[in-house]
This record gives C-alpha cells, structure tokens and sequence, in this order.
C-alpha cells in the first residue's frame, strides 16, 4: 500500500505500488464509528438516482392548464401532477444536506493530526472509499440532473401556484411539507446547474472556516493527494488491470474530477495555478484519453464549476486543453 508519498512528488516511475482499493476497502476499529454514520447515508445514493432518472416532470399537464385557466378540472389536474414531484425533489434536497454533513465527518477524520493527509488516507481507506463514493454520486446525480429542465419548470409552477391560491385562501395540505421557507431553499439549490457539487464545495469551505486551528493544507492536501492517486491508477497499466470492474475505471475519473473541483473552491490560488500541488495537464490529459462519452460531463465539470479556470494565473495550454 505504501509509498504514497513518492506518487505524490510524481516518483512513480520508481514506486508503481501504491493502490487505493475503491473496490474492496473495509473500516478498521478506528474507523468504524465515521464509516457508519457515513455508511447509512451512502445507502440512500443509489435510491436517490433512481428516483432522478425516473423523473418525466409534469410539462403537459402544466401546459394545459396554463392554457385552459378557467377549467378547474385541467387545474387540478396539474396541481396533482407536480404536487408528489415537489415532495421528491424535498426528499433529493434533504439528502443533499446529509450529505454535506458526512462530507464534514470525513474531512474532519482525514485531515485531522497528528497525522498528514497522505497517511490518513493510506491508513484509512475505507474512509477515502467513502469520500470517493460521494464525489461519484455527486457528478452522477448533477449529470442526470442537467438533463432534465422539467425539474425548474414543475417547481416554478408550484411556487406560482401555491402563492396564487394562498390568496383564494384554499387548503393546500401539501404545504405542511413543503412551506414558503422550504420551497425558498429548494429554489436556491435547484437554480444551480450542478446543486450536489455546489453543496460540497460549500460544505467544504465552511469546513475549513469553522476549523481555524486546522491548518488550510490539511483540507486542500487531502484533496490534491485523491486527485494525484487517481491519475496515478488511471494512467498505469499495472493498477488499472487490477480493477474487478469496468465500472471502476470511470468511478476514478469522477472522483479525480470531483476533488479537483473541491480543491479549486477552497485553495486560495485554485487548481489551475502553475503553484497547485494538482497536475492538471495530467488529469486532463487522463480524461482526454478516454472514449468521449464518458468523459464529456466530466470535462464539462471542470470546464464550468470550477472557481480559477479563467483567471490570468491559469496557463493558456491548460485552458485550450479545455476547450
């Protein structure tokens, strides 16, 4: 397992033996506790994408009624159409915010002393597996979510609706689960193009800020260490033919891709600075190396929710690799 260190100084060549086992890794004693409170949260993930992927939105319905304002059938109609999407998008928005939550036990566990990130993360892998598992579900969960407009349009009519028949004084139990407050922050979470990656950069930099004892490198060399064991495994031969699983080959690049973002937004200087511990040039070029299809939303990520892309300090090679 060991050796990170040598990966991480770009020694590789010299120390091809390092592999974080995203596959296979099990909670030691000391990691238990953290693992399983993360561990309750991370069963919800793949339930959560389904329900995304299943979303058809109630367009039609909306449409018909907007067109036919005085036809209380078609009204209820739509009214019943968005009501039980508004009450999975609560569920999707609740579980953002477990999320960040256990996004913040694993950062804590990880950069805490007296040990250096790199060591954490040898010692602690089934903590990085889980880390890892969130930035994959992450991009996931923004890649399904960018494709499907329906969710804004369904919610902007719930917002309208609501406020309109609030002032005809009807009963709208649905508001019990979904009051003005909620639907305030459902909004702000939805308007973002990628909301699960904005909700862990910000639970990412409040991380940091709430921790002034903890020095910033702790956080933002947890994160560049995961960006470089990833490139490092995708790019040799040795590690990628250990992988059980195709499936794992793309897992890596949306983890590497998921923590260059974090780093980007918490790292004063960014990702792209020729001073950053991240190579990008490397990593995009890993991407680039990869069939198109699957590499295209990741690319796009890097492109459009990162923080530093476009500031001056940014090499121009990196940002024509990006365009």
């Amino acid at each position: 397992m060991g050796n990170l260190l040598k990966v991480l100084t770009r020694e590789i060549e010299n120390y091809p033996h390092f592999f974080l086992d995203f596959e296979n890794a099990q909670p030691t004693d000391c990691e238990r506790e953290v693992w399983n409170q993360v561990n309750a949260v991370l069963q919800e993930s793949e339930s959560i994408l389904s329900g995304l992927q299943a979303y058809k939105g109630a367009g039609q319905e909306i449409r018909d009624g907007i067109q036919n304002p005085n036809d209380m059938l078609l009204q209820e109609r739509a009214w019943n159409s968005v009501c039980p999407l508004v009450i999975r998008l609560k569920k999707f928005y609740a579980f953002s915010l477990k999320l960040e939550e256990a996004l913040q036990s694993l950062l804590e566990s990880l950069t805490c002393p007296p040990y250096t990130p790199t060591q954490h993360l040898e010692r602690e892998q089934a903590l990085a597996k889980q880390f890892a598992e969130i930035l994959h579900f992450t991009l996931r969960f923004d890649e399904l979510k960018m494709r499907i407009p329906a969710i804004q349009n369904d919610f902007s009519y719930y917002r309208r609706t609501i406020s309109r028949n609030r002032l005809n004084n009807m009963n709208l139990d649905i508001e019990n689960e979904v009051n003005n407050e909620m639907a305030n922050r459902m909004s702000l979470f939805y308007a973002e193009a990628t909301p699960m990656l904005k909700t862990l950069s910000t639970a990412t930099t409040n991380f940091v800020t709430e921790n002034k004892t903890l020095p910033l490198e702790n956080t933002t060399d947890c994160l560049s260490t995961m960006a470089s064991v990833c490139k490092v495994m995708l790019e040799t031969p040795e590690y990628t033919s250990r992988f059980n699983s195709e499936d794992t080959l793309l897992f890596c690049m949306r983890v590497m891709v998921g923590v260059i973002i974090l780093y980007d937004h918490v790292h004063p200087n960014g990702a792209f600075n020729k001073s950053s511990k991240i190579d990008m040039k490397g990593c995009i070029k890993v991407l680039k190396d990869q069939p198109a299809d699957n590499v295209e939303g990741l690319l796009n990520a890097l492109k459009f929710t990162t923080k530093h892309l476009n500031d001056e300090s940014t090499p121009k090679n990196i940002r024509t690799m990006l365009q």
